[in-house]
């Protein structure tokens, strides 16, 4: 149980780019969530290609904090189905997660 502990602490937040997959939406602002995603996994030389949990992720670090980031591989509307386990996994707060998408809240 310790590792597993150990392992959740490690990672500081968990960063998720909402989009829909498929080729037709690649350029709609419903993907304006992957596409900053992508510029974070660039900005910090993060490689989002391991497929685990219905997303594509990488980890990164980000002003020394490890930082789990997450493109969910479901339509947006059910991209709750893939984070809801990580953020439980990992004993995340709401303050841990960060989620950038298409809409203004």
């Amino acid at each position: 149980m310790e590792n597993k502990k150990a392992e959740t602490n490690e990672m500081k937040y968990l960063i998720v780019g909402l989009g829909n997959i498929g080729p037709e939406y690649h350029e709609t602002r419903h993907n304006i969530g992957f596409r900053g995603l992508d510029y974070v996994a660039g900005a910090t030389g993060a490689d989002v290609k391991r497929l685990k949990h219905m997303a594509l992720t990488g980890r990164a670090t980000i002003a020394s904090h490890s930082v789990l980031l997450m493109k969910p591989q479901t339509f947006m509307n059910l991209s709750g189905n893939c984070i809801a386990p990580v953020v439980k996994y990992r004993n995340a707060t709401p303050s841990d997660l960060i989620v950038v998408s298409d809409d203004i809240d």
